[in-house]
């Protein structure tokens, strides 16, 4: 997580609070050290944002403290809605932890019924998709696409039939009942997809792609005829 996104990340979580927090509780919520806490928060008073509190007692926020709302139209919210409510089919942990704190914060600033949470929803999406994650991580797979580094991975095919790969991770597809790991594999010398689900072992081994990753996914989407 980037600074930027993670200042935000403490501006909403002290929004919400209903007590101070400690650095402590903050860095177990964002995976970071106290001693990143400690910075962060002064660099959000320095920056005029009115957290008030200090090491070892907890920091609240401010009253009168606010973003910018947001301005939905009402098929905007309900799309929104659904479509957070529909990454909870995808099995990725990370995502739809994600979809969860995405959908709380748009619900604190827009009116229902378009929150679509609460008894107030009207709109839902049927549980029924990915199970679980498996073997691998997809928010693992994730990171690795965006860092553009490249993964060993252990694959079964549909025969059962074990491979080792270097493949350099492009994009990953939400099926409704499996999620498919686009890459470039050095085996094959072109593009190849692996479903998750198949992926017995995935190392990370933070060497770069041999090419960029933007130019690696138009070629992949003009062969798959993606708009």
């Amino acid at each position: 997580m980037s600074r930027f996104y993670r200042l935000f990340e403490i501006v909403q979580i002290l929004r919400a609070a209903s007590r101070p927090l400690t650095a402590a509780e903050l860095a177990r919520r964002l995976e970071v050290t106290p001693r990143t806490i400690y910075r962060d928060m002064a660099a959000l008073q320095a920056r005029s944002v009115p957290v008030a509190g200090a090491a070892g007692i907890g920091y609240v926020m401010g009253k009168g403290f606010d973003l910018p709302p947001l301005a939905f139209t009402a098929e905007e919210a309900d799309a929104i809605a659904v479509g957070l409510a529909l990454v909870r089919r995808t099995g990725d942990a990370g995502l739809e932890k994600a979809a969860a704190g995405a959908a709380a914060k748009i619900a604190a600033v827009a009116p229902p019924p378009h929150a679509g949470e609460g008894a107030d929803a009207s709109l839902y999406a049927s549980p029924w998709g990915v199970s679980d994650e498996g073997a691998v991580s997809l928010g693992d797979l994730r990171a690795a696409i965006a860092e553009e580094v490249k993964l060993g991975l252990d694959y079964s095919d549909g025969a059962g039939q074990m491979t080792r790969r270097t493949v350099w991770p492009i994009a990953l597809i939400y099926h409704a009942e499996v999620a498919v790991l686009a890459a470039w594999c050095e085996l094959r010398r072109d593009f190849r997809h692996f479903r998750a689900d198949r992926i017995r072992a995935c190392a990370r081994l933070d060497e770069p792609f041999g090419r960029r990753g933007r130019e690696l996914r138009a070629e992949w989407r003009e062969l798959q005829h993606i708009e």
